[in-house]
């Protein structure tokens, strides 16, 4: 392994490519970019990534904005949690991957704490193994990058809530990141018995088309009122009080969006790669699909633009920066 890693040093980059604030606020106010961003030293645990494509999310420019100060005191800062790409270094103790292969990840393994200063929207990252999968051989790199921490915060809140087959569900804000992968999962994963989701009106054939059941226009619906109640209710968007109101007795409300008073389940990912690893014979078989954007991919010069539309509300789907540089 370590001949492996020193045989090639000497094409090993010491500063990368990178998009980076020193301040927060507007994505297009203080994001910067720097051609010679110095990269740390390898851990023993960690992998250094050649970045093919990154997956941007709102946690992204929430960040950007200061909304996780307390916990994120850094800056400078290059964000980006989700990556798609190849490992070119490895650390002492990795033993699950090799120069060469292909991985993907959400390289922020505890929530909003212990945040990198160095995120993915970088020519090269570092990231601990554990944290990362082999990228399923049948995706593309922009459809990896779509996936980890929407679909691992997704199936995290089925953990949450003890999920199980014969139960019904509605998720909060269908046609988003994490609701996309909530209703595949519910389909394939947990065999819900029911499945309906919200979203505004030209997005409700996506709905059927992955899966729900009961597509519900909440542009002239409010959930709440519909005589149909849930198991569970997977709130994507941060309407956790109406949501408490759609369950059955008994019923469960997860949330993805803070504050998510009791009796709402309030959580914040735990990225793993195993979690990518149990998912994987789903995304193989065709089972569950990345739902991408139609603006997807943007450049990576672009990536102001990208942020910037992410932040509207109106994307379908997941926007990935594609190439990276």
């Amino acid at each position: 392994m370590a001949e492996d890693a020193s045989s090639t040093d000497s094409t090993i980059p010491t500063h990368t490519k990178a998009w980076y604030y020193s301040q927060h606020g507007r994505p297009a106010d203080v994001l910067k970019f720097d051609p010679n961003w110095p990269l740390p030293q390898l851990k023993d645990d960690q992998v250094l990534i050649k970045v093919i494509a990154v997956s941007l999310n709102p946690v992204d420019y929430k960040r950007i904005h200061g909304e996780f100060k307390d916990t994120d005191s850094y800056l400078p800062v290059v964000p980006g949690f989700d990556v798609a790409g190849i490992v070119v270094k490895m650390g002492g103790e990795v033993r699950k991957f090799k120069v060469g292969d292909e991985v993907y990840g959400d390289i922020n393994g505890e929530g909003l704490s212990n945040l990198k200063i160095l995120g993915t929207l970088s020519e090269y990252t570092v990231a601990e193994e554990k944290l990362l999968a082999h990228k399923p051989s049948n995706l593309s790199f922009i459809e990896a990058a779509s996936i980890p921490l929407a679909c691992e915060t997704a199936l995290e809140g089925f953990e949450h809530a003890q999920f199980s087959a014969g139960k019904s569900i509605l998720v909060l804000g269908g046609a988003g990141g994490v609701g996309s992968y909530a209703i595949q999962l519910a389909k394939h994963v947990y065999k819900a018995s029911k499945i309906a989701a919200t979203a505004s009106t030209g997005k409700l054939e996506l709905l059927r088309e992955i899966g729900v059941d009961f597509p519900i226009d909440y542009t002239k619906y409010n959930f709440e009122d519909l005589p149909e109640k849930y198991d569970l209710v997977y709130d994507a968007v941060g309407q956790a009080d109406r949501a408490l109101k759609a369950i059955k007795e008994g019923g469960k409300v997860v949330t993805i969006v803070p504050p998510g008073y009791p009796p709402a389940i309030f959580f914040g990912l735990t990225s793993k790669g195993s979690n990518l690893e149990k998912l994987r014979p789903y995304f193989e078989s065709g089972q569950v699909k990345p739902i991408l954007d139609a603006k997807t991919p943007l450049p990576f010069s672009q990536l102001i633009e990208a942020i910037s539309y992410l932040e509207t509300s109106r994307a379908t789907g997941k926007v990935v920066v594609y190439p990276i540089p």
